[in-house]
């Protein structure tokens, strides 16, 4: 089946049954009864290898097939659902952290992963090392002790492309696991599994869910890692509720039509914006002038609606700030991959690069309003501001 048809058709449950509903239903439990010693014992046991039922911080049926349909759609062997995108990258670097081991991040990575090493990672004696959001020094950050790399791409904020089969070549080599958080592309505009990423990381919270109304993490993981990755989701008791993962698994009914509505206005924007004398840099990967431009290309079907800007020189943080609440049809808040459209003020969290000389920056989420309205509150908002 091609990717449009899966989203339609799996995660719906047990389809060999004569008479179901065409959704899969919410199952709510926390104590899952058993008919004996014996059936108890078994499904303790099966479920070291298996989705069974057994407990509700386990996950229940509703949980299982949004998880197998993200394996559906990566190619993953397994999956396991937590309460947020961020909980989903701790997971992650919970499970290779020991003292001594030495980890490579993007420099693109999700903001707050960096609070997580701080103020937990580097206290318990993981080194950490962020290297070029694009990769392309990662080979001279490998180390003996090198346990694993975690990318963003395209990533946070100014979306530098990764050239991931390149970058899983060199890692593989030295045998260190790759993960990446792929919330942007959401299970839909690229597949890292395919180019050789080990462990997805997706915060359903964003495209997958589409409503603004779910907070939600997935990790979708290949075989071989798997068998080191499941077993601290439970003793963290890590988990989700089926009535949120019942939304997700209702918004990924229109996730393609979604993404591709959000591109197409994103990309009416970006051709308005490039006519602005108030924009010097925008950061968009469909762009010829976007770094690595062919790459994405050539791995990605498209962008989603995330679009930053750069004020021209002379332009401050305070016009920046005036220019956002000058806006009327584009709300200010956290998030994005909703329905709704979002601009924020904001600074790239880059350590390896040196950004502090460069913006304001104000990031765009497009939403789902037409593209008219969008171009006129945003000519508004820009001439009310000085040049």
């Amino acid at each position: 089946m091609k990717i449009d048809t899966k989203l339609t058709h799996l995660g719906r449950g047990d389809d060999s049954l004569d008479v179901r509903a065409v959704n899969a239903s919410v199952m709510r439990a926390s104590t899952i009864l058993f008919k004996n010693h014996a059936a108890w014992q078994k499904c303790r046991e099966d479920r070291k290898t298996k989705r069974v039922l057994s407990y509700g911080a386990r996950g229940t049926t509703t949980n299982f097939e949004l998880e197998k349909l993200l394996c559906e759609l990566e190619g993953g062997y397994r999956a396991q659902l937590f309460p947020t995108g961020l909980a989903s990258l701790a997971m992650v670097l919970l499970n290779y952290a020991s003292s001594g081991a030495h980890f490579i991040i993007t420099d693109a990575i999700y903001g707050p992963v960096r609070a997580i090493c701080e103020n937990f990672l580097k206290k318990v004696g993981v080194e950490i090392d962020f290297i070029k959001a694009d990769a392309s020094d990662v080979e001279e950050k490998i180390k003996p002790n090198t346990k694993l790399i975690l990318c963003e791409s395209p990533g946070s904020i100014l979306y530098e492309i990764i050239d991931l089969p390149k970058l899983c070549k060199i890692a593989h080599s030295h045998n260190i696991p790759v993960a990446i958080d792929s919330t942007y592309s959401s299970a839909y505009l690229l597949h890292p599994m395919e180019f050789g990423v080990d462990i997805v990381v997706i915060a359903a919270t964003k495209y997958l869910s589409g409503h603004s109304d779910v907070t939600m993490g997935a990790v979708i993981v290949n075989e071989k890692e798997w068998k080191n990755f499941d077993k601290l989701p439970e003793i963290f008791g890590f988990t989700a509720s089926p009535d949120d993962v019942y939304l997700v698994l209702r918004g990924m009914r229109t996730l393609s039509i979604r993404l591709q509505r959000h591109e197409q206005t994103a990309k009416e924007i970006v051709n308005f914006l490039q006519t602005r004398n108030e924009i010097k840099t925008i950061f968009f990967p469909c762009l010829k002038t976007h770094p690595n431009h062919d790459v994405f290309v050539r791995d990605h079907k498209g962008a989603n609606g995330m679009v930053t800007i750069e004020f021209a020189d002379g332009y401050s943080s305070d016009d920046a700030i005036k220019f956002v609440d000058n806006l009327k049809l584009f709300s200010i808040g956290a998030s994005w991959g909703g329905y709704e459209s979002l601009a924020t003020v904001t600074t790239p969290p880059r350590t390896a690069t040196d950004w502090s000389k460069r913006g304001p920056f104000v990031r765009f989420h497009i939403g789902l309003e037409d593209s008219k309205d969008l171009i006129s509150d945003l000519t508004q908002a820009l001439e009310k501001i000085k040049g």
